[in-house]
């Protein structure tokens, strides 16, 4: 049966646009139901967010794939991400570039994630509890940043951490009820922004 929701659930990613066999391979191989709270397991193939705890989401599978396909990774790609949240979306990530370090707010859940992750024998993630808006300074520069929490703008201390000749940062940039995935691309001191789609999610906080 889980074999066959994740087959379901792929072709709906092709569907959605979605055609990076890299990242469907990763969705296939990533359990999701791993990171999915015990009483919504049944829901866990579903292309929907579901709630975890301290009133946090894992996203939909077609956000996780789409922001995870916005960021060109390659192989040897530094990857910061803000929000570790459930670690799904950062077991993703982990599929496609050389290292990621997430950052999470909520002392609890960046312990639930780290043993989630390390379970799943992922070695390529460094994780941390602290403020994502100052981001990871020991570690830069990025060459791609993913932010999970929505802004009304893009702290400038992540902007700066960005790798200066071709980094890119992805993120849901708005308020409440009218945020757009964003994706900016830094060279130099210019930085390109971009408009993907209209998005929904719970709004970054400063601090911890």
């Amino acid at each position: 049966m889980q074999k066959n929701n994740v087959i379901f659930l792929l072709k709906e990613l092709i569907q959605l646009g979605i055609h990076d066999s890299k990242i469907l391979k990763a969705i296939q191989n990533i359990p999701r139901e791993h990171f999915v709270e015990k009483s919504l397991k049944y829901k866990s193939y579903e292309n929907v967010a579901l709630p975890i705890k301290f009133g946090q989401f894992i996203s939909q599978p077609y956000i996780v794939a789409k922001m995870t396909e916005l960021l060109l990774l390659k192989p040897n790609s530094k990857v910061l991400e803000i929000g570790t949240g459930s670690g799904y979306q950062t077991a993703i990530l982990s599929y496609l570039a050389q290292h990621i370090f997430s950052i999470e707010r909520i002392k609890e859940l960046q312990l639930q994630a780290k043993k989630k992750l390390k379970k799943l024998k992922l070695y390529n993630i460094s994780i941390k509890y602290g403020d994502g808006n100052q981001g990871w300074s020991t570690e830069k520069p990025f060459d791609a940043i993913i932010i999970t929490a929505a802004s009304k703008k893009i702290p400038k201390k992540l902007i700066q951490q960005l790798h200066n000749k071709h980094g890119i940062l992805v993120a849901p940039i708005g308020e409440k009820n009218k945020q757009f995935l964003t994706r900016i691309f830094r060279t130099g001191k210019t930085f390109k922004t971009e408009t993907i789609e209209q998005v929904n999610f719970v709004q970054l906080i400063d601090g911890v």
